[in-house]
């Protein structure tokens, strides 16, 4: 017997059709989890196409804080995913490296000097 799993994510649009609020619930043979969400980026790879289908879509909302700590955290999950996908350890770091650079620049992380435009650090 197979273990099923399903996701049902609402989204609330206004008059102009803009996500004023997104809501997500996980189910499973034994357990219900619902919870409120600000952004939401959702990828599949399409295995005919051979392409990738996404659904990126926030609220009106957001605050530009809150959506660089979720695209950085994303980046730092992307790298952790392609690693564990491919063993691509030197592209994983890379990755990591880009979400530092990122993090760094919009505040979210401590300055280290790495990204400076002298070179030290």
């Amino acid at each position: 017997m197979s273990n099923k799993s399903n996701l049902n994510i609402v989204f609330d649009l206004d008059e102009n059709q803009i996500p004023e609020k997104i809501s997500w619930e996980s189910l499973t043979d034994s357990k219900k989890s619902n919870h409120d969400a600000k952004a939401a980026f959702l990828s599949f790879w399409d295995r005919n196409d051979e392409n990738a289908m996404s659904l990126n879509l926030w609220t009106k909302d957001i605050s530009i804080e809150e959506m660089s700590k979720f695209y950085f955290q994303t980046f730092i999950t992307m790298a952790d995913n392609f690693e564990k996908a491919t063993n691509e350890d030197q592209i994983a770091l890379a990755m990591r490296d880009f979400a530092d650079f990122f993090g760094e620049k919009m505040g979210i992380i401590p300055k280290t000097g790495k990204f400076d435009s002298n070179g030290q650090g």
